[in-house]
């Protein structure tokens, strides 16, 4: 892999990452394009570096949240949990991240290597499930936008949403496409189902970052421009892909990303059928 290969992957990282069009078959489809074979420790780099942008963009609101977490850990050993959690959203939402976060750990766990092996080298397999992603985006777009966010959030929205990122372990089905549709059809107001989405990925990266730490050192020692370039340039499109989301779900429709994963969907897999991929 080459400097450019690095960055160009980086930056197909970084931006889908929070676009819903899955960072997984993109991956996929790039590095094969590419002719550059998939490294699992340069995943988890650039997981690293996307991890950092959310981190960045929703620093406000990530240091609030741990400051009123730490408060509702003393109020339930001063025995007024329930009081402090219903007076402060920050702690709710602190919470609801961790309790949306148990699927996606569950099934990461349990299932994660054996959708890899099963999966691998497949390219209809995500190209398919990129098409169920805009379908799903499709449909959800149709539904009237609801008006539950961070005030008035419940376990059964912060469940629901976790439920959805859990899907998105099978490659091709997008992470924030699936949180942000469940969210949408639950009720949620359509900007917080965006933010919530992406505050609820924080611990995912995190947790398939740190158990994937080790390989980290193999990629650098082989290929250390391209991964150091490829890092730079997911932080820095991760950072505007969540600009960019926050603005189109609030203003706009998604339907070009319905769109567009459809026609890549479809054009990925009748190649890969016909093994032009």
């Amino acid at each position: 892999m080459d400097i450019l290969q690095g960055i160009i992957i980086g930056i197909v990282q970084g931006l889908t990452e929070f676009l819903p069009v899955s960072s997984s078959a993109h991956l996929v489809f790039v590095q094969n394009l590419l002719g550059v074979e998939a490294d699992l420790a340069f995943d988890t780099f650039l997981h690293l570096g996307t991890l950092i942008a959310v981190v960045w963009f929703f620093r406000w609101d990530i240091i609030k949240m741990i400051r009123s977490w730490i408060l509702s850990i003393q109020d339930l050993i001063q025995g007024r949990f329930q009081e402090g959690f219903y007076s402060d959203p920050y702690k709710r939402l602190a919470w609801y991240v961790i309790l949306g976060t148990i699927p996606v750990g569950i099934v990461g766990l349990l299932f994660e290597d054996a959708v890899d092996s099963i999966f691998a080298g497949a390219l209809y397999v995500p190209a398919f499930f990129l098409f169920v992603t805009g379908t799903i985006l499709y449909l959800s777009q149709r539904m009237a936008s609801g008006h539950i966010d961070m005030n008035n959030i419940s376990k059964k929205e912060a469940i629901w949403m976790g439920l959805g990122q859990a899907c998105a372990i099978l490659p091709g089905l997008s992470r924030s496409g699936t949180t942000i549709a469940a969210g949408l059809t639950i009720g949620l107001d359509k900007e917080f189902a965006a933010k919530f989405s992406f505050i609820l990925s924080i611990p995912a990266i995190l947790g398939a970052f740190l158990l994937q730490a080790k390989d980290i050192g193999t990629a650098l020692d082989a290929n250390f421009l391209p991964v150091v370039l490829g890092f730079i340039a997911s932080i820095i499109a991760g950072y505007m892909a969540i600009r960019w989301m926050l603005d189109l779900i609030k203003n706009k429709s998604l339907d070009i990303f319905a769109f567009y994963c459809w026609i890549v969907g479809i054009v990925v897999f009748m190649g890969s059928i016909a093994h032009i991929f």
